[in-house]
């Protein structure tokens, strides 16, 4: 049988030999086997494993889709993952200073999107099987918060009353302060009897909220989020950072980047993930695209004690990103748009030369190009703080730090 050395990782988690050749749960160096089809290695058995192989930590793994690299040592994830953002900039031409990966611990993560179908038996909830339409069960899912994993049961018992057996539902599921926050996608149409039965499960399973497609069901407690000193409920569905590790890691470099500034721009802001902790010592302005969002920002805000101002626009920073004019108003700009980045807004800021940027990406190779935009027009990259709160996937996020030539 043939024989094959993996000589590298690729950004989906899969070992890569010549060939290409593509063999999943393999690590650089390691010989393996397997049978080829296409372009990719199945049946794969390790011939000479790696240093940097560990034990998966769950049970789940082999079979589970949900995680892509728990089989390497966590020292080798760490840098992996700086070394993907480190690959994305060298290929803009820049160079800049690394500060250590921060990495959120196991069972730490506080919103997931179930998936769970109508059985023969009753129902079964769960992720999808690697490259599968396949449901697995994670009862002892390590990467989890424990609250979350209480969606399970309640993720069969809604398929049971509201799924079809052909269809399969999506149970976004998030801890807040008030229970878990679940929106469903999927479902059966919502009428009478089906309200009725849904509401009822939101009493036996304690839920904070239970939104069906866009239809509130029942709400026991708001779904409470903490951002500093003000408590915010989000819309259903609304962007949360995956675990308050990794927030924590992103306010701190955030913080760290805007250096005391008194006036700031938060662009893509969310429900005030950083503009309502920023407005402790400065005025912000928010802009977000959601106007839902928005709403919850500025009612958080409200309802805030010892808080500086902060004013909330909803605009689409994609067709009318903020212009120099308006952006000469602040001393530092907060950013964090979504993966595919913010070309368009970068454009103006840079030519803004507003002072200090905080530049939050979830993806490496779109902030590598929105990054040379703002080096192209004299801004220095000061540092990047690369966040791994997505553990044991293949997902990098990363917080910058911009200064102006002037600055």
């Amino acid at each position: 049988m043939t024989e094959y050395r993996i000589i590298r990782l690729g950004h989906q988690g899969d070992g890569i030999a010549l060939g290409p050749v593509f063999a999943s749960m393999t690590l650089p160096g390691e010989v393996v086997t397997g049978t080829l089809t296409g372009d990719s290695l199945t049946d794969v058995k390790i011939i000479t494993p790696s240093s940097n192989r560990v034990a998966a930590p769950c049970r789940h793994y082999r079979s589970c889709g949900g995680c892509q690299v728990m089989h390497a040592s966590d020292d080798f994830v760490a840098n992996w993952k700086t070394d993907v953002v480190r690959a994305a900039l060298f290929a803009q031409g820049i160079e800049t200073e690394f500060r250590p990966i921060l990495t959120s611990p196991p069972r730490s993560r506080r919103r997931a999107s179930l998936s769970a179908r109508r059985t023969k038996k009753g129902a079964l909830a769960g992720f999808h099987a690697r490259a599968s339409d396949t449901l697995i069960e994670i009862p002892d899912c390590q990467l989890l918060l424990p609250e979350l994993l209480e969606a399970l049961p309640l993720s069969e018992a809604l398929a049971i009353i509201g799924g079809s057996r052909k269809g399969e539902l999506t149970v976004q599921v998030t801890q807040s302060e008030g229970g878990l926050d679940v929106m469903v996608t999927g479902g059966k149409p919502l009428d009478g009897p089906l309200r009725v039965a849904l509401a009822a499960e939101v009493e036996r399973f304690r839920l904070a909220r239970l939104v069906w497609e866009d239809e509130l069901v029942g709400m026991r407690l708001p779904p409470v989020q903490r951002f500093g000193p003000a408590r915010v409920t989000p819309p259903p569905g609304a962007f949360l950072q995956a675990t308050a590790e990794g927030e924590a890691a992103l306010l701190a470099a955030v913080t760290e980047a805007v250096g005391g500034a008194a006036r700031i721009v938060d662009l893509f802001a969310g429900c005030g993930t950083f503009s309502l902790p920023l407005a402790a010592s400065a005025e912000v302005h928010a802009v977000e695209g959601d106007a839902a969002m928005v709403k919850a920002l500025d009612q958080g805000w409200r309802q805030a004690e010892g808080l500086k101002r902060v004013t909330a626009e909803a605009r689409d920073l994609f067709r009318r990103p903020l212009l120099p004019d308006e952006l000469k108003r602040y001393d530092a700009a907060v950013i964090d748009p979504p993966r595919a980045g913010a070309e368009a807004q970068v454009h103006e800021l840079a030519q803004s030369r507003i002072g200090q940027i905080a530049f939050v990406s979830c993806n490496p190779v779109t902030f590598a190009r929105d990054a040379k935009i703002l080096l192209s027009e004299g801004y220095r990259l000061e540092w990047v703080q690369v966040v791994d709160q997505f553990r044991w996937s293949t997902h990098v996020e990363l917080a910058a730090a911009f200064k102006a030539p002037h600055i």
